[in-house]
């Protein structure tokens, strides 16, 4: 690899964008490939940028399909992608919280727990967070959100969570759900828009929050929490449920 390749790689993960190199296998040329721009000494046709900004999208390396076909006698290219660490800010420390943060850390996320409530906001209750006793809105303009971070509002208060959507919804989190009723959501609107959040902005959140699997306990919503921020993540089809509605304010605290 040439050290301005090298070193466009790492200034990309310093800005916190990933980015995917494109090798020919054959003589070792290579291109850095971004959502919006192909450098490098390897030339890529459009079909070829679009599968690897595909793979780049869908955190996948491999040969592209064209190269692995058999018998191909075309250029053997190679995607590496270079996502970011996955992050998962989860504001309220209720609990659902408390069953949504060890299944993300399995599922490979850097669980950040954030609630000004300091009575529920115990490493007690969630040993091995990063747990911020704060208002969310102070810690995500200082620890701004990236392509890389999911963000799930649960406190199912209007003091904490609309603060935090605020903050998050012109960001470029890839996931933002918010736990609610469809009236309660439409409230949400109503006071967020009337803030300056654009129509588009607000609509990124997924409420009510989770995949529609009939989720009842406060275990089975943050299973169908982190099932939604995995089919958002991977590219699928989420429909966003009415179960996490069904959350009654003690499931949720």
């Amino acid at each position: 690899m040439k050290a301005a390749l090298f070193d466009a790689i790492v200034a990309a993960g310093r800005r916190k964008r990933p980015v995917a190199t494109v090798t020919d296998l054959n003589d070792g040329a290579q291109a850095l490939v971004t959502a919006d721009s192909v450098t490098g000494s390897l030339s890529l046709d459009a079909a070829q940028i679009a599968e690897s900004r595909a793979m780049l999208a869908g955190e996948a390396s491999g040969l592209l399909r064209e190269a692995a076909s058999p018998g191909g006698d075309g250029p053997r290219l190679f995607v590496h992608v270079y996502a970011l660490p996955r992050r998962l800010v989860i504001v309220g420390a209720v609990h659902i919280a408390q069953a949504l943060a060890p299944m993300a850390r399995l599922a490979g996320y850097a669980v950040q727990i954030i609630d000004p409530r300091g009575a529920f906001a115990t490493h007690a209750r969630f040993p091995d967070c990063d747990l911020q006793v704060a208002w969310p809105d102070d810690v995500l303009r200082n620890s701004p959100p990236d392509s890389g971070t999911a963000i799930a509002v649960l406190t199912h208060d209007p003091k904490i969570d609309d603060p935090a959507l605020r903050v998050a919804c012109p960001g470029p989190a890839f996931y933002i759900g918010a736990l609610g009723s469809r009236r309660t959501h439409a409230k949400r609107r109503e006071r967020l828009a009337a803030e300056g959040l654009t129509a588009a902005q607000l609509d990124r959140i997924h409420a009510p929050i989770g995949l529609a699997i009939a989720a009842r306990s406060p275990a089975e919503i943050a299973v169908s929490i982190l099932a939604e921020i995995t089919a958002v993540r991977r590219g699928g089809v989420p429909v966003a449920g009415p179960q996490a509605a069904s959350a009654t304010p003690a499931a949720a605290s």
